[in-house]
C-alpha cells in the first residue's frame, strides 16, 4: 500500500466525526452479522470512511458539504472507481445517521446479504437531490492506479 495513503488513514481514524464515530460502534467488532469492517482504509487511491472487504463493500458518510456540484462530480468518479474494481458502494448523509440511524444500519444489512437497494432521494443536507446509494459489483483482479 502507499504510505502516503496510509498516513492519511491514520491521521482520519484520529479525527473521525460524530457521525462516523456513531456508525463505527454499530460496525466494530464484528458486530453486524460478524461482518469485519474497517474505517478509514485505503482503496486503490483512494481512503474510504467504512469498507467490509468480504462482501466488497464501501460506505461513505456525506456532510452538507458534499451537495456541491464539484463534489458531487467528484463522489461520482471515486464511486465510479470502486465499481469497477468489485464493490459495491453505500452513501448517507450525515444527518441519516443522525434521524434514522436503524434504517442506515439495515440498508448496510441488506447489501451486505445481497439484497438489492433501494435509491431514495435523500433527505439531504441541502436543496439539491442526489442519489444516496451506487450499486455495482464487477470482478477485478487488480486496484491498481486509474
Amino acid at each position: 500500500m502507499n504510505r502516503k495513503l496510509i498516513a492519511i488513514a491514520r491521521r482520519l481514524r484520529k479525527s473521525q466525526t460524530f457521525h462516523e464515530q456513531r456508525l463505527w460502534q454499530l460496525l466494530r467488532a464484528k458486530r453486524l452479522n460478524r461482518y469485519k469492517f474497517r474505517r478509514q482504509y485505503p482503496v486503490g487511491k483512494y481512503v474510504v470512511d467504512f469498507c467490509c472487504l468480504a462482501q466488497r463493500l464501501v460506505i461513505e458518510l456525506d456532510g452538507g458539504q458534499h451537495n456541491d456540484r464539484f463534489k458531487i462530480y467528484r463522489d461520482k468518479i471515486r464511486d465510479g472507481f470502486f465499481i469497477r474494481h468489485g464493490f459495491a458502494v453505500l452513501r448517507f448523509w450525515n444527518n441519516e445517521v443522525d434521524d434514522n440511524i436503524e434504517g442506515v444500519y439495515q440498508r448496510i444489512q441488506d447489501a451486505l446479504n445481497g439484497r438489492p437497494l433501494p435509491n431514495p432521494p435523500p433527505k439531504g443536507e441541502g436543496k439539491k437531490v442526489r442519489s444516496i446509494n451506487t450499486v455495482g459489483r464487477v470482478s477485478s483482479p487488480s486496484m491498481g492506479e486509474e
